[in-house]
Order: structure tokens, then C-alpha cells, then sequence
């Protein structure tokens, strides 16, 4: 069964009790006829998230439930999943609801088709009309603006948490917390090319953003110089032959 599986859907989570079940739902109607899976990664959230989650197994067979025993950021909870996910390809949306699963199959569809580059490792969504409060706007605009710049990695909207990308590729990638906010730059520090398609984004539907405006652009600017760092150190081989 774990061989048939084409595609897999990795949802991090922390206290989306409300959004969770309507969100895995949304994924099944989407993605109803292929072969996927998806995993919802509960990163230790204190309210019915998991409960939730578990009542709809029965209903849903392809979801699958992981949760971590501490909280450990969204960033891990990512990877959790991406290690559990037994597909060659992987689509990422945020627990809150406010990436639309409809939006996977034109990802996908865009990181498969048979012209694609054979470097190309994801395809990430740039989100439009966002949905969000005019601080959070304005805090995510200067983010992206800076980071943009400093690291030219074509991402105008790296918060966007709707991505689709190989498997393989992710697994390449250096690990450190908030990398899930850089991972264009990273992607194209292994070697890997980025492409980026236009998505949907909607207002949340339960509780609130677990980031504050502050703490976010805050953790963005220390974490872009350790990004820049990591650039400058890297050394691609240009492939590995068998001798």
C-alpha cells in the first residue's frame, strides 16, 4: 500500500481545534481519486486538536495523526510529517485553514508536468488578496522585502505555508527552527529550482495565529543572517558518479 501512494499531505498544527477537522475534509474532497495520504502533525496543542482529529480517522482513511510529545515549533512539526510521508511528493498547507486545498493539484500539477526542469524541487504558492489584518500585512510585506534582498531567492511571499516539493529534495535541506520560512533560498542553495504559482488565501475560521507581528519579523532577521550564512558556505559537487 505504502508503495501506491503518489502524493503526500503533511498539515502541522497547534491549537486548531475548529479548523482541523473542516481543513482534513477539504483535503479528502480535493484530492478524492488520487493516490495520497495526508499527515496532520499536532505539535503538543492544549486545546481538542487532536480529538478532533481522531474522531474523523474512521471517516477518512488516508488521514494519518502524529503528535509530537513537546512542542517543538512549526518547523519541526513539518519535518515530522515529511519523514513519515511515504510519497515521493509532498504538499505542505498551514493548520489554520487559510491555504485552500484546492490550490495542491495546480501545484502539483505544475512541479510534475513533463517539461519541468530536472532540477526543479518545489513549486511554492504565492498567496493573493491575503486575508490577513493590515499590521500583519505590513510586518510580512518588510520581512519579505528584506529578506528578498538580501538572499534573491525570487520568493515574494516565503510565509506562504502551501508548497509542493519532492521528498528527496526537503530531505537535503539543513534543519533549523522557522527554516520552513526560507526554504526557496534553501532549495536553491542544494541545487534544486524554484517555480511559484499564484493561490487563494481565506480568512481563518477558528481561534487565533499562533505568531505575534513582533516576535515573527523579530525571528525573521535573525534567522535571515544564519540563512545568508549557510549560502555563502555552500559547495555544490555538480553530482556523484559510481566509479
Amino acid at each position: 500500500m505504502a508503495e501506491s501512494i503518489e502524493f503526500s499531505v503533511v498539515v502541522p498544527l497547534h491549537n486548531e481545534a475548529g479548523n482541523a477537522g473542516a481543513l482534513a475534509r477539504e483535503i479528502a474532497a480535493v484530492l478524492d481519486g488520487r493516490s495520497y495520504e495526508m499527515i496532520f502533525v499536532d505539535d503538543c496543542s492544549r486545546d481538542d486538536t487532536r480529538a478532533e482529529l481522531a474522531a474523523l480517522k474512521p471517516e477518512l482513511p488516508a488521514l494519518r495523526l502524529l503528535g509530537h510529545r513537546k512542542n517543538a515549533g512549526q518547523s519541526r512539526a513539518v519535518r515530522t510529517g515529511v519523514i513519515a510521508a511515504r510519497a515521493p511528493i509532498v504538499g505542505t498547507l498551514d493548520g489554520d485553514g487559510q491555504n485552500d486545498p484546492a490550490d495542491l493539484p495546480r501545484l502539483l500539477a505544475k512541479l510534475t508536468r513533463p517539461d519541468a526542469p530536472t532540477e526543479l524541487g518545489m513549486v511554492a504558492g504565492a498567496r493573493t488578496k491575503r486575508q490577513d489584518n493590515w499590521s500583519k500585512r505590513t510586518a510580512s510585506r518588510i520581512a519579505n522585502n528584506i529578506r528578498k534582498a538580501a538572499l534573491k531567492d525570487g520568493a515574494n511571499d516565503s510565509g506562504s505555508g502551501i508548497k509542493v516539493f519532492k521528498r528527496e529534495a526537503f530531505l537535503r535541506l539543513p534543519y533549523f527552527d522557522h527554516m520552513h520560512r526560507f526554504m526557496a533560498a534553501l532549495m536553491l542553495r542544494e541545487g534544486y529550482a524554484v517555480e511559484f504559482l499564484e493561490v487563494n488565501h481565506r480568512q481563518r475560521g477558528a481561534g487565533r495565529s499562533n505568531y505575534t507581528n513582533l516576535g515573527r519579523l523579530a525571528a525573521n532577521m535573525t534567522d535571515l543572517w544564519g540563512v545568508m550564512w549557510l549560502r555563502s558556505r555552500a559547495r555544490l559537487p555538480g553530482g556523484a558518479d559510481e566509479l
